[in-house]
């Protein structure tokens, strides 16, 4: 199970032993004897729920949970059995609105025959103390009434403010003025009509947002439906801030309310609804708009959410599998913040990323025991507020959450590569709560390497945790930097059809909006005018770092004020890192001068930090130098945590590079993990840790056969440093294995380490090198100084023979002119190669 539901509110828990503490008299099937007497009426901003119930007298109460402390409170009685459809208390408690109700009872019926009387009466109640009722309206058609709420910490309001949303399609509000008179007493102040604004009219569907006091309805046109959003704010002030027309059909819905409450006696006479459809949004600036009409087909249900932030919504039918479950009347929506959940309870559960709509391969689909949320089995659910689910049958408030240890086990226990790329993303959202899920991931990782065919896990890993661990640093990054190395997915979902279609865009009527306005805005404006190519990649990082590495390589180019700038942003880097890692590591990595690594580091900084600057210009160059250098010092922490975990799991020790010593299976696991977060680096262009190359060759030395270690060095898998090569040579002695080994690795060096560790073996190999150097660099500088010498081509390192007499006479020549290129070599002068050179040749005479 998935989804975890934790019950904040239950009536028979918290209300009914308050109920019969109030009457002990009562007997207890007072309260059981039907579902209708206890329910639920409404839930208020700060979680206050009121409730109604049926006295001992068939008189109709109501009252009040408060969730902080957990007490009821009785609010108001009426003397009559009346059937309440909508009620709402302001926020400082004085204000019982009006109490919507329908008048029922057999007395009343049989006055409705002798004179005419309205259906539905709205009354103002004062009850702080009770005191004042004032009707409101008094009119056939249905009513529900909302008060408005300031924000939570605004001292006490002398006026409060009231919807009022009718079936006759309008929404009004009104203003109450209160007085405190003397004993505390609450009363209205205004004696005759209270001041009403016209908020809404013809409208066809409402919905209340209690959380950030926002009203959206649907108002019907001659070619499209539009959908509005109007804002109220705590001066009193409301704004229509958002239009935007609707690409979906609302035939003969009549009027549906969303989040006004719960009418409990029309909910038990209605058919299955036509249309089912919500509005969420988040802080991230998601809008999106869920809706689901009665099917055509008895087996196939089909909903669409359109990501209006996106500017495209999404079709999806479903074939039901279970034919055994009772038909529902309709699916429910549920706002997860970074997810919007479609439920079918006994079908399947669907959870869409509203962030990252674009694959489908974000989208978890389940069905089977997996899908099922326990406590939770009927369609009479609201979601009033973020990872809020209300069944209005029950009487129950739940919080719904992601259970990470299910995450988890479906993440294990999935065979799809759909299924594994959703819960990964779905899981490394959550790793911001503990760390101790991304030890769980990085397990998972290591032991499914080759599992996944569609995608690298270990790629998706690395990018999409320095997403979530950088994308609160400001508003725009979560545009800006990659969330995936995915640039399309082909996959097919198994049980599930997709269809994507181009919507409008909504169209904000105020400007300079804060907080999710802003959001929204800057969302639309992505989509407008940046495109889907907004997001970093390391295109022009990886082709700028092949140039340099070519330049470098045929030495054309000389230390720059350019090149000095990347060496330096490698430096910040790692000067960044060495502050977070204050904790010792089980990791034997080497502090070493990893040229080709600092070099990448510096470059991303230098690219990413221009990435920024164009599209952050509000944000100050110090504020931008700092999140470039968090990202690329979190990427290398983050491959070190990788490797922590692994060494960990298997329990090796840091001597692990002792190079006289085979390796054992555990050392060899961590080596093809080491190759595949390689790997990953390289496919994405990504820099490693220094004394990465380093430890990873050491694992080859001690797992591999020679053949093979060969193959991976050839192959760029296995990449020799100076450090390796310098321990490789020091710490083997010259058994035949070990010279072979030697000898293989030496000459594969790049030839500015091999002049550096040639010193180190003492061996005719090596010898014969130092001399060809020494030669070679002494006859460079006698060319560069024009010395009237010819030197032929003949002195190239290819020649097998040398004429030793002539050649020493000029070394020595050359040597007393002081061009001496081995000074600090005492051992290394023109003797040295005489001895040297007579040596290899006798080798190659066989003497």
């Amino acid at each position: 199970m998935l989804l975890q539901l934790s019950a904040e509110f239950e009536l028979r828990r918290d209300v009914v032993p308050w109920l019969l503490a109030q009457s002990p008299a009562a007997p207890l099937d007072t309260f059981e004897k039907s579902s209708t007497t206890l329910y639920i009426v409404n839930v208020e901003r700060n979680g206050k729920i009121i409730y109604t119930w049926k006295g001992s007298r068939r008189n109709t109460c109501i009252g009040l949970y408060n969730p902080l402390n957990k007490q009821n409170e009785h609010l108001y009685t009426f003397e009559k059995d009346l059937h309440i459809i909508s009620c709402s208390i302001n926020n400082e408690k004085t204000l019982l609105v009006a109490v919507s109700f329908l008048q029922s009872t057999k007395e009343e019926t049989v006055n409705q025959l002798l004179q005419p009387v309205s259906k539905c009466l709205t009354l103002l109640i004062e009850i702080h103390p009770v005191n004042n009722v004032r009707v409101l309206k008094a009119v056939d058609s249905c009513i529900r009434v909302q008060f408005l709420y300031p924000v939570a910490d605004r001292n006490p309001s002398p006026e409060s403010r009231l919807l009022l949303i009718s079936e006759d399609k309008y929404i009004e509000q009104f203003h109450i003025h209160v007085v405190t008179e003397e004993h505390h007493k609450v009363v209205i102040q205004n004696s005759g009509q209270l001041p009403r604004d016209r908020v809404a009219d013809d409208l066809i569907w409402a919905q209340w947002d209690m959380t950030e006091q926002r009203l959206f309805y649907i108002v019907p046109k001659e070619s499209k439906n539009i959908l509005k959003c109007i804002q109220f704010y705590p001066d009193e002030n409301f704004n229509l801030i958002l239009e935007v027309p609707m690409d979906i059909s609302l035939r003969d819905i009549g009027l549906k309310f969303v989040n006004f409450g719960y009418n409990h006696c029309q909910d038990e006479k209605m058919e299955p609804r036509s249309l089912n459809l919500q509005i969420f949004t988040s802080k991230t600036g998601s809008f999106c708009l869920c809706y689901c009409q009665a099917p055509d087909v008895p087996k196939e249900v089909t909903y669409s959410v359109s990501f209006l932030h996106k500017g495209y919504s999404k079709t999806f039918t479903i074939a039901l599998q279970r034919t055994d479950y009772p038909q529902v009347k309709e699916v429910a929506f549920l706002n997860l913040d970074y997810y919007v959940a479609v439920y079918l309870p006994g079908h399947f559960l669907h959870l869409l990323n509203t962030q990252h709509p674009d694959l489908m391969c974000y989208n978890l689909f389940l069905t089977g025991e997996d899908a099922r949320i326990n406590m939770l089995h009927n369609s009479s659910i609201q979601s009033p507020f973020k990872s809020a689910v209300w069944d209005c049958c029950s009487g129950r408030m739940f919080t719904v959450r992601i259970n990470e240890c299910s995450l988890v086990q479906f993440l294990w226990n999935s065979k799809l590569d759909s299924d594994r790329l959703a819960a990964l993303h779905c899981a490394l959202l959550h790793v911001r709560n503990t760390t101790d899920l991304e030890m769980q991931i990085i397990q998972w990782i290591s032991e499914n390497l080759s599992a996944c065919c569609t995608f690298d896990p270990m790629q998706e890993f690395i990018i999409a945790s320095l997403y979530w661990a950088m994308c609160t640093e400001t508003s725009k990054l979560d545009k800006l930097l990659p969330y995936t190395s995915l640039l399309y997915w082909n996959g097919i979902i198994p049980g599930i059809t997709c269809i994507t279609d181009i919507i409008s865009l909504p169209v904000l009527k105020v400007q300079n909006c804060k907080g999710f306005w802003e959001k929204l805005n800057l969302n639309l404006e992505c989509v407008k005018y940046a495109g889907p190519h907004l997001h970093y990649n390391n295109n022009v990082l990886r082709k700028e770092w092949y140039k340099l590495l070519s330049e470098e390589k045929a030495e054309k180019r000389g230390t720059t004020t350019y090149l000095r700038n990347i060496f330096e942003n490698a430096k910040k880097v790692l000067s960044n890192l060495a502050t977070w890692n204050l904790e010792e590591r089980l990791v034997p990595l080497f502090q070493e001068e990893d040229h080709q690594q600092r070099l990448l580091m510096g470059l991303m900084v230098a690219q990413l930090k221009d990435h920024l600057m164009r599209h952050l210009q509000y944000v100050g160059k110090k504020k931008i130098d700092q999140i470039v250098l968090d990202y690329v010092s979190k990427l290398l922490d983050l491959i070190c945590r990788i490797m922590e975990a692994v060494w960990r799991k298997y329990s090796l020790q840091s001597c692990v590079l002792c190079l006289d010593e085979r390796g054992s299976a555990a050392e060899f696991a961590a080596f093809h993990i080491m190759s595949r977060i390689l790997e990953a680096a390289n496919g994405m262009c990504l820099p490693l840790p220094p004394g990465f190359h380093t430890l990873h060759m050491g694992l080859g030395v001690r797992c591999l056969p020679l053949h093979t270690l060969l193959h991976y060095i050839d192959n760029g898998v296995l990449h020799l440093t100076e450090t390796c090569a310098m321990k490789l040579l020091k710490d083997l002695d010259n058994t035949e294995r070990n010279e072979k080994l030697k000898f293989s690795i030496f000459t594969r060096l790049p030839e500015a380490i091999g002049r550096k560790v040639s010193q180190l073996w003492n061996h005719p190999v090596t010898s014969n090198v130092i001399a060809r150097n020494y030669v070679k660099l002494l006859l460079d500088k006698l060319r560069n100084k024009q010395h009237n010498r010819p030197v032929t081509d003949r002195l190239s390192v290819r020649v097998e023979f040398l004429p030793l007499n002539y050649l020493v006479d000029m070394l020595a020549e050359v040597e007393d002119q002081g061009l001496n290129m081995f000074e600090g070599e005492d051992n290394v002068n023109t003797k040295f190669v005489e001895e040297t050179a007579l040596k290899h040749t006798t080798m190659l005479l066989d003497l």
